[in-house]
C-alpha cells in the first residue's frame, strides 16, 4: 500500500517542488500551485455518500490538465481513481492510495506536476 511518505518521495524527484501544509494536510506545489494534497473526507463529503461506503484509507488529490483528462483518467483507472461531488467541474481526481500501483501513482503525480508547472519548466523536464 502506498503512503503519503511515498507521495512525498515521488514529488521530491520533480523540479522545484515544495512541500507544505494546507487545511491540516500535506500539500505538494510547484511555482506556488498545489498539484497534490492529502484529502480526507469532510463531514459533508461523508453525508453525500449516503448509504454507500466511502473509499477507505489515505486519499490523495491530484490535479489534471483539464476536465477531459479527468474523465479519461477516471475511466482508465476506476479501481484507484475516483471523484466526489465537491470536485465537480474541478480539474482534479482523488486516488485511493491503498489501491493504486506504484507505477500509476508515479504517473499521476507527474501528470499533476505537469498540469501546474510553468510551461518552460515542464518542457525542460520533458526534454524538449
Amino acid at each position: 500500500m502506498a503512503t503519503f511518505d511515498d507521495v512525498a518521495a515521488l514529488a521530491a524527484e520533480l523540479p522545484e517542488v515544495t512541500e507544505g501544509e494546507r487545511h491540516g494536510g500535506r500539500t505538494w506545489s510547484v511555482a506556488g500551485k498545489a498539484f497534490a494534497w492529502e484529502r480526507p473526507f469532510s463531514k459533508a463529503d461523508l453525508r453525500r455518500f449516503g448509504e454507500q461506503t466511502p473509499p477507505d484509507g489515505p486519499i490523495l488529490a491530484v490535479r489534471v490538465a483539464d476536465l477531459g483528462e479527468k474523465e479519461a483518467v477516471l475511466a482508465a483507472q476506476p479501481e484507484a481513481f475516483f471523484t466526489i461531488p465537491h470536485f465537480d467541474g474541478y480539474s482534479a481526481v482523488l486516488i485511493q492510495l491503498r489501491k493504486v500501483s506504484p507505477k500509476v501513482l508515479r504517473e499521476g503525480i507527474i501528470d499533476g506536476w505537469l498540469a501546474c508547472a510553468p510551461a518552460k519548466l515542464a518542457s525542460q523536464y520533458l526534454g524538449r
